[in-house]
């Protein structure tokens, strides 16, 4: 794949979080600010929002890895619509727990037992939750009542919340959830980046791969991947991989904007009308009047292949990828299944069709992606034959 060519240790623009790759814009240097805050207060909540892929499970990632694990515990929950009794039976799980299904006094008791244990032993005990804005309003309220667990006057929980911009509008506008808003003690909503902001995003993820100048990037360009992206940092790597990938099929060393502008049509299927008319000039100025049809054949041919060889690559990666999601989720399955002596009712299974769910998300996104590399080769193959 593209790092091979360009010497990389490893992929610098993947799509999942990564906190060795964190970069400290301007608006995760804020939010870093009021976690840091939040953590010394101990208790209440924190809540962090963004749009889809702005890096909100990357910064807690990179908190985690600073945090002295001797000293605050953390557990994690990813919620997919928890009602109340399933997320006090998750933040159980999320602390090493194993309590039955639908047995919320089972779980509390267990939860109470293991904070006051905390406690004596001196450390803060955290409880992450993501994705909160797919959690009912009783599961809220659930996380409320958890906070109310003290040692004295001591505070025994400290809960983080991930959400998307609705979350934040949720928490503002619902007159149920006024209790928790009283206890939220700092919050913070993750911009977009600036467009400063993106050559330096961009060399800082290249940099801890290894990156040395190769390749290197018209100044110009830099523009183009904020006016693509928005500034968001998923998009940023999405147009990478894509840009870098192209690049090394064509043997490039120099991203510039003309392959920037290839890249962004390819991926807006043929390009939206402005984008046309942006290249139009280009290519009257670049295209001799009067050219033979065939010649540039030998190079076209060239490109081909090469594009052909990282695509493949490119799809052994994605395989793999996929494959280890899956082992992954079935990993999961049977652990709840012993968990709940392989009799999984209620919450468990529902939460059993919901990973079964995932489960055929994954194997249908690998049959989409076999589909479009068949699709690849057979035009590759009526091209050949043309």
């Amino acid at each position: 794949m593209y790092e091979q060519f360009y010497g990389f240790s490893e992929r610098p623009f993947q799509l999942t979080p990564d906190p060795a790759f964190f970069f400290e814009s301007v608006t995760h240097k804020k939010a870093l600010s009021y976690l840091g805050y939040g953590l010394n207060q101990g208790e209440g909540f924190i809540v962090i929002t963004g749009e889809v892929g702005a890096g909100k499970s990357t910064l807690v990632g990179h908190l985690r890895n600073k945090i002295d694990a001797d000293r605050v515990t953390i557990g994690e929950v990813v919620t997919s619509g928890l009602d109340g009794d399933a997320m006090i039976t998750m933040a159980a799980h999320s602390f090493g727990f194993s309590v039955p299904s639908g047995d919320k006094a089972a779980a509390l008791t267990a939860i109470e037992t293991f904070l006051h244990e905390e406690a004596r032993a001196g450390r803060k005990v955290m409880l992450i939750v993501d994705e909160a804005q797919n959690l009912s309003v009783g599961a809220l309220e659930e996380l409320r009542m958890l906070s109310n667990f003290h040692l004295g006057s001591q505070p025994l929980l400290q809960m983080v919340l991930l959400g998307q911009p609705e979350f934040r509008q949720l928490l503002e506008e619902w007159d149920e959830l006024e209790q928790i808003r009283q206890r939220v003690i700092a919050a913070h909503h993750l911009e977009a980046m600036q467009p400063e902001e993106i050559e330096q995003y961009v060399t800082h993820r290249l940099s801890h791969v290894g990156w040395e100048g190769n390749p290197e990037f018209e100044p110009q360009v830099w523009k183009r991947i904020f006016e693509e992206s928005r500034g968001i940092p998923r998009l940023i790597n999405r147009l990478m991989s894509r840009l870098l990938m192209r690049g090394a099929a064509r043997s490039q060393s120099r991203i510039d904007v003309a392959l920037v502008d290839a890249v962004i049509e390819e991926m807006h299927g043929g390009g939206s009308g402005v984008q046309q008319q942006k290249k139009q000039p280009i290519q009257m100025d670049e295209a001799p009047a009067a050219e033979p049809e065939d010649s540039h054949a030998e190079p076209v041919q060239e490109s081909q292949a090469g594009l052909l060889d990282v695509q493949i690559k490119a799809i052994e990666g994605a395989f793999a990828d996929h494959e280890k999601a899956i082992a992954k989720l079935r990993d999961e399955v049977d652990s709840i299944g012993q968990a709940s002596g392989n009799a999984p009712t209620g919450d468990v299974e529902k939460r059993l069709s919901e990973i079964e769910a995932r489960l055929d998300e994954q194997e249908r996104s690998l049959r989409h992606v076999l589909s479009m590399m068949i699709d690849f080769f057979e035009d590759s193959a009526s091209r050949d034959a043309a």
